[in-house]
C-alpha cells in the first residue's frame, strides 16, 4: 500500500510541473495562460511564443508521464500500481497542484504514460495524430480522433485489465478536456495546425 500511495503521490507532483508555465518563466516570455486560448500546452506556446518554446514545453510534458511510468515498470511494478501511477501523472498536468490546480489538456503527458507503459500504447496515439493532423489539418481533432486509439490497442495487446481501463479512463478525460474545442469544430471557428486554439 505504501509503495503505491508513494508512486501515485511522486506521479502527481511530477506532473503538476507545467512545463508551458516553467519554460516561459525560464526564457522571459508571457505566461501562456495570459494569452491566446489561456491553456498552458505545447500548442498555444507554439502560438504565442514559437518552436523552440513550444518544443521544451512538449519535451517537458512528455517526460513528466513517460518518467514516473517507465521508473515503475523498471521497478517491476504490478499492472495497478502502473496504471495508477499514469492516471496519477495524467491528473497533476490537468490540475497541478503548483499552479492554482489550473493545467493543461493532458494530451503529450498522457502520451509520455503511454510510451511508459508499453510503446505500442504510444504509438497508437502519436501515428493517428499525425495522421488526422495531416488529412485535415486540426491539432485538436487530431487529439480527439487518437485519444481511444490506446484503449483498442490495450484491448488487441491483451493487455492487463488495470492498463486497459487505465488507457480507456485518461482517453475519455482527454477528449472531455477537448469541449472547448469540440464546440469550435462544429461551428467551423477551430483554428488549424500552427494558428490552432490550445
Amino acid at each position: 500500500m505504501w509503495i503505491l500511495l508513494t508512486s501515485v503521490l511522486a506521479a502527481y507532483l511530477l506532473g503538476s510541473l507545467c512545463a508551458a508555465i516553467l519554460v516561459c518563466r525560464a526564457l522571459g516570455l508571457a505566461d501562456p495562460r495570459s494569452g491566446g486560448s489561456g491553456n498552458p500546452g505545447a500548442t498555444n506556446v507554439l502560438r504565442l511564443h514559437g518552436k523552440v518554446a513550444a518544443a521544451l514545453t512538449l519535451a517537458g510534458d512528455l517526460l513528466k508521464g513517460l518518467v514516473p511510468v517507465g521508473a515503475a515498470a523498471l521497478l517491476g511494478a504490478t499492472p495497478t500500481l502502473l496504471a495508477a501511477t499514469a492516471v496519477a501523472a495524467v491528473l497533476g498536468h490537468l490540475y497541478p497542484v503548483f499552479f492554482g490546480f489550473r493545467g493543461g489538456k493532458g494530451v503529450a503527458t498522457f502520451i509520455g504514460v503511454l510510451f511508459g507503459l508499453h510503446w505500442a500504447l504510444g504509438l497508437a496515439h502519436v501515428g493517428t495524430w499525425l495522421i488526422i493532423a495531416r488529412l485535415l489539418g486540426y491539432s485538436s481533432l487530431a487529439a480527439l480522433v487518437a485519444a481511444p486509439a490506446p484503449f483498442v490497442t490495450s484491448l488487441l495487446l491483451a493487455e492487463p485489465l488495470p492498463i486497459r481501463i487505465a488507457c480507456g479512463l485518461l482517453g475519455l478525460i482527454v477528449l472531455a478536456r477537448h469541449h472547448d474545442n469540440i464546440r469550435r469544430l462544429l461551428t467551423g471557428t477551430e483554428g488549424r495546425v500552427g494558428d490552432a486554439q490550445g
